[in-house]
């Protein structure tokens, strides 16, 4: 007997957008890219084109250097950036703070991450302006280099073009660097409809850690400088991290696939989508209690326990607990269908209705 099509069922995983395989176009330019004889370390033909696009794409020069995590190219991104008695200015939720087993540090050789807190997991610009400020004059205390940002945060929230202009501002009046994590950048930038430039550069980004692995490809990061001065040494850093791949041509073809015919785009909405579907369709069931705004593709609300232990019961996966007692994250990717969303909604509706 052949093994049933999986995919005709039900997903049942809401855990994480890593959870989704990669997308079609993105495993045949592999394949394609694996017949053919390439020069190696990133003088291939598709690393060339990747060059070309994110030109094109993000407006300006810019200088592209290809990893396979998200954990490193945020830590050798903060490298560049920051000296190692400098200070890297970060929330307490990002994920070079709490999910990166401390290679940011490692990779700057000793930085420090100073905490800066804000609703939604956003900096607050505010309190970021008091942190901000040159202590240069101390030879007691780390000195501010950087600062490091999310986009999309990691509890789903999204900076507007207006907030990150004001954070910019703020890093270039108290000469420091700015970086993005990027994760689910393009999560974020289909949902405030913008231009790429105006969500990086042109607000006062100098590094992106742009991400792709969670929205469709296999395993490849970016990190794009648009500062070409703080490029300079990268290639080094990239290599004495062991982080330079021999045949990255199998790299590059992801990203080349990933960003002909707008794939990362149209990946993004439909995770962003998802995620609105479930934000609706769990308004007004018995016990749930809604929480942020759904901007993103990850959507967080508050249900009882017991609700939570029929849905695990069920065979649904999510994460719950780590952001308060009860409260769910549900996450949504590139693959998550309407079945798939509708049978977790009428799951709890179902629980609710015997109450």
């Amino acid at each position: 007997m052949s093994a049933p099509n999986t995919r005709t069922l039900t997903n049942r995983v809401f855990s994480s957008d890593n959870t989704a395989g990669a997308a079609p176009s993105v495993l045949q330019a592999i394949m394609d890219a694996g017949t053919h004889i390439q020069q190696p370390y990133g003088n291939d033909d598709h690393s060339k084109r990747v060059q070309q696009l994110l030109e094109e794409i993000f407006e300006c020069s810019l200088s592209v250097f290809l990893v396979p995590t998200g954990t490193a190219s945020n830590a050798l991104a903060l490298s560049a950036l920051t000296p190692p008695w400098g200070a890297v200015l970060c929330h307490p939720q990002s994920h070079i703070n709490i999910d990166e087993c401390g290679a940011p540090e490692f990779y700057t050789h000793g930085a420090k991450l100073v905490l800066v807190d804000g609703a939604q997991s956003k900096l607050c610009p505010k309190k970021l302006a008091q942190v901000a400020a040159p202590n240069s004059g101390d030879v007691h205390s780390v000195q501010n280099a950087v600062v490091s940002l999310s986009q999309t945060t990691e509890t789903g929230s999204v900076y507007s073009v207006k907030e990150l202009c004001e954070i910019g501002r703020i890093c270039k009046e108290n000469n420091l660097k700015l970086h993005m994590d990027g994760a689910r950048f393009t999560n974020a930038l289909v949902s405030l409809g913008c231009s790429p430039a105006a969500m990086t550069w042109q607000a006062g980004v100098d590094i992106l850690s742009l991400g792709a692995t969670k929205n469709g490809t296999m395993a490849v990061e970016a990190i794009v400088i648009f500062d070409k001065a703080l490029a300079k040494d990268m290639g080094w850093r990239r290599k004495r991290a062991g982080q330079l791949m021999s045949k990255m041509t199998l790299m590059s073809a992801q990203l080349e696939a990933y960003f002909k015919h707008d794939l990362w785009l149209d990946n993004a909405r439909q995770a962003n989508a998802m995620a609105q579907r479930l934000d609706q369709g769990f308004r007004g069931i018995k016990g749930v209690e809604m929480l942020d705004e759904t901007v993103s593709n990850m959507f967080f609300c508050k249900i009882p326990k017991a609700m939570i232990n029929s849905l695990l019961d069920q065979g649904f996966y999510f994460y719950t607990d780590r952001w308060g007692e009860n409260v769910v994250r549900l996450v949504t990717n590139f693959t998550t269908q309407e079945a798939d969303v509708d049978a977790l909604i009428n799951a709890a509706k179902q629980w609710a209705s015997t109450q």
